[in-house]
């Protein structure tokens, strides 16, 4: 691709992801899905203004790396501790049962080869921290009792989700399923993230202190998406997704991360604070650029949207993703409008779900079909439950625990 037209493309990109997102935040809905839906409009299924090249995908690739950096940032693994028991049983039955029932309906009922299964099932145990959080600011729950347990859960049900990611990426690289390569994976797993905590401690309290010094300003995004770039290089080193290592580096750079070894090394809140503002404008640039390079890669116009094939996997797949995130509250004891609040807000899929998607798409582990389902599922688990949660707030909001 020429130079010139790599930088127009880029524009279109950005351009419309703008617009979208915001006329998708005009209508109450998640900004991603907006960013999505550009992609779809410039590329081949409408328009075809945009192909993706290899320039654009290296950027998608640092948006996606960003933006699991930025979710391990926002994750607060003290409300974990604080929701206790409920959190845990709602996070692992949101993480097992989608896995599960997705993975053998799609295997049993659909006939899809086993990988291909296990990473359809493994899409839909995804939980959006960023869209379930900012819907419960919206309504003021999210220093709530429910509040506290979703984000808890949820907390739980990300860390699992990019362990499971990082297990399907070695099934996906290695041609199949390898037990043994796998277990050595979460071996390396398991390692990194009691070491990379420390490591980026140690960094931050480095960064801190040039910062007070340094005589020219912009050391901490620059410092910092050094050390995510770093941490995506030694992920990939031992075997991982390189977004795992911008989870663990947002991890562990927290608010409240006490992890092994994290706790010795003190938690500074307010340096917190500067390290997500200041990084907010760059993340802001590069994470649309993945939501749309995944609507680009779209091509509605070859599926058969007559098939039932289609319509039936992707209606069969929403419904488990929809119930299989609420049979775990019905064993909570709560009320059943907490239970439904608690519920609902953890079946937003969101960003999460779609990093799941476009890593299976990569790896050619799925084809446009199947993909395309994917992406109607997350898109419908993303954009239906903030609604139905504005609506229990406003019919049963006083039953809720503040």
């Amino acid at each position: 691709m020429e130079t010139h037209t790599f930088f127009l493309h880029l524009a279109i990109i950005l351009i419309s992801a703008r617009i979208f997102a915001e006329i998708a935040a005009r209508l109450n809905a998640p900004s991603v899905i907006g960013e999505l839906f550009a992609g779809v409009v410039i590329g081949p299924s409408l328009f075809g203004w945009v192909e993706p090249s290899e320039a654009i995908k290296l950027l998608a690739e640092i948006g996606i790396i960003l933006l699991l950096f930025k979710v391990g940032l926002e994750t607060d693994i003290k409300r974990l501790a604080d929701a206790g028991k409920k959190s845990t049983f709602i996070a692992f039955a949101g993480f097992g049962l989608p896995l599960v029932l997705g993975f053998s309906v799609s295997y049993c009922l659909f006939s899809l080869p086993l990988l291909e299964a296990l990473f359809i099932g493994g899409t839909l145990t995804a939980t959006s921290i960023g869209i379930t959080v900012r819907v419960l600011k919206d309504l003021n729950l999210s220093s709530s009792h429910e509040g506290n347990v979703v984000l808890g859960a949820a907390v739980l049900d990300d860390i699992m989700g990019v362990m499971l990611l990082a297990l399907l990426y070695e099934f996906s690289i290695g041609g199949g399923i390898n037990w043994l390569n796998a277990g050595k994976v979460l071996l390396f797993i398991a390692s990194f993230f009691i070491l990379a905590p420390v490591l980026a401690k140690l960094m931050s309290l480095i960064i801190k202190r040039f910062d007070v010094i340094s005589e020219i300003s912009g050391l901490i995004p620059t410092m910092i998406v050094s050390l995510v770039l770093l941490f995506a290089w030694l992920a990939h080193t031992i075997g991982a997704p390189e977004l795992l290592g911008g989870f663990a580096a947002g991890l562990a750079l927290s608010r409240r991360f006490f992890l092994p070894f994290g706790a010795s090394l003190g938690a500074d809140i307010q340096f917190t604070k500067d390290i997500r503002r200041q990084m907010h404008p760059i993340i802001s640039l590069f994470t649309p650029i993945f939501f749309v390079l995944i609507g680009l890669s779209l091509n509605l116009q070859e599926i058969d949207w007559s098939s039932g094939y289609i319509w039936g996997l992707s209606l069969a797949l929403f419904a488990i993703a929809v119930i299989s995130k609420m049979i775990g509250v019905l064993f909570i004891d709560e009320t059943w409008s907490s239970r439904w609040l608690i519920g609902m807000a953890m079946i937003p899929r969101g960003e999460v779900g779609l990093i799941f998607a476009e890593l299976g798409r990569l790896s050619g582990i799925f084809n446009n079909e199947i993909h395309a389902g994917l992406i109607i599922v997350i898109i419908l688990t993303t954009i239906l439950p903030p609604f139905s949660i504005k609506w229990l707030q406003k019919n049963y909001g006083s039953s809720f625990h503040q």
